[in-house]
């Protein structure tokens, strides 16, 4: 599936460091360890049935920024990223209106495109839909249940065989991964977040309680796929643990998602991809903090929506939109306050005036002070708020902008300030 156009990203003189990152399954601060100078990211992507609200929009700017560092450190970056584009919260939104659940996917998935073109996030080499890899993740089922971690459950109701669980005890007995070692969440916070957020503990023919459906079969008026364990479609988990592996190996340098994905997905993302492949699916787990609107976190389910495309419909500038959402450390949880566009609005308007004081960059000029800030910052577990304040400083100090500082803030931090 294509992916989005990539905007133009500035190169830089010399290397950038290395960043460190909290890694969730450590609970500390981590460099990103990339091998041979290559560094590979895996972020979830959207369930397209309602695209791109401010909290998706907060963690796909967070990844873009790790990827815009690893680059500026001279790595060769690959990134993946999935769309659910077959799911019980899709089918169920399209029976609501009445559209075909396919061309509901279609145009959220256009909308997301251009959400993410606005934003100016560097686009993923491999951007993939679950349906284009149902074959694929019906072949990773059938070798789970040959290895003796997945089951099938008797399935009332389908006529085209049963449902299909993963067996985390047998997973937990039979490979180096056990339940909590991505999350580190004790049973308690597992048991309430997995029926929250689509588990079925109370599924009959369950081996366990947190058992995680790895393929659904085939019900009436429900699409379904003919496959090697017979017609139905992928579960959840499974499908992010298959693309990764196809496309960035055994085991990426960062995967990272929504905090909110924790657990169960990414716990059971790396539980199936330790017992396919023997190793664990990332060296490294980020996750980005929620986002909230009047009180709430911003939710589909509850309707309280901040979208990039009304906004930019709107007519405000998509830059601003990326420097309110990113004056916001990725990792902490916050609040869109109405004021926050107006704030990054009136910041946009006295760096672009600085930046058009700026004339052509002599050959081979070297690193600035800016420059300097700002990689520090960034390396510094991507502290945007940091390098915002660093701009900030330089700017209202009347620091002359040379080339390299308006084509650092373009690299480094999305906004192009010559346009």
């Amino acid at each position: 599936m294509r992916s989005w156009n990539a905007p133009t990203v500035p190169s830089l003189p010399g290397d950038g460091p290395v960043p460190a990152l909290w890694d969730t399954a450590t609970a500390s601060f981590v460099t990103t360890r990339p091998v041979d100078g290559a560094a590979t990211l895996y972020v979830c992507g959207i369930t397209p049935y309602d695209a791109t609200h401010l909290g998706h929009a907060s963690t796909y700017l967070a990844f873009d920024s790790l990827v815009r560092v690893w680059r500026d450190a001279g790595l060769r970056v690959t990134y993946a990223q999935n769309t659910t584009d077959v799911d019980d919260p899709l089918l169920e939104r399209a029976t609501a209106t009445g559209v075909d659940w396919r061309a509901l996917a279609a145009s959220q998935t256009d909308l997301f495109r251009s959400d993410m073109e606005h934003l100016a996030v560097v686009p993923p080499e491999h951007y993939v839909a679950v349906t284009d890899v149902v074959g694929d993740v019906a072949d990773a089922v059938a070798g789970l249940i040959d290895s003796g971690v997945a089951y099938r459950v008797e399935t009332p109701g389908s006529e085209a065989g049963d449902d299909v669980y993963f067996d985390v005890r047998g997973a937990e007995r039979d490979t180096s991964w056990h339940l909590g070692l991505e999350s580190r969440y004790d049973a308690p916070t597992m048991a309430r977040f997995f029926a929250e957020r689509g588990g079925d503990p109370d599924r009959a023919g369950k081996r366990d309680p947190l058992d995680p459906l790895l393929w659904r079969a085939a019900r009436a008026d429900e699409p379904s796929w003919p496959s090697s364990v017979g017609p139905g479609r992928p579960g959840w988990h499974i499908e992010c643990t298959v693309i990764a592996e196809q496309h960035l190996g055994a085991t990426a340098t960062v995967a990272g998602g929504g905090s909110d994905l924790v657990f169960p997905h990414h716990e059971m993302s790396t539980a199936h991809a330790t017992s396919i492949t023997g190793e664990p699916s990332a060296r490294q787990w980020a996750h980005s903090g929620m986002v909230a609107y009047q009180g709430e976190k911003m939710s589909k389910s509850l309707g309280n929506l901040v979208k990039v495309s009304e906004l930019v419909s709107a007519g405000r500038d998509a830059r601003a939109v990326r420097l309110a959402i990113t004056a916001h450390h990725w990792r902490s949880d916050w609040e869109w306050l109405d004021d926050d566009l107006a704030d990054a609005e009136a910041r946009l308007e006295r760096w672009t005036a600085w930046a058009h004081g700026v004339g052509p960059q002599e050959a081979g000029a070297g690193t600035t002070p800016l420059l300097a800030l700002l990689r520090a910052a960034l390396a510094d577990d991507l502290d945007t708020p940091r390098a915002i304040r660093a701009v900030d400083d330089h700017v209202a100090a009347g620091r002359p902008a040379t080339a390299v500082d308006v084509d650092a803030v373009a690299a480094l931090l999305g906004i192009d300030l010559r346009r």
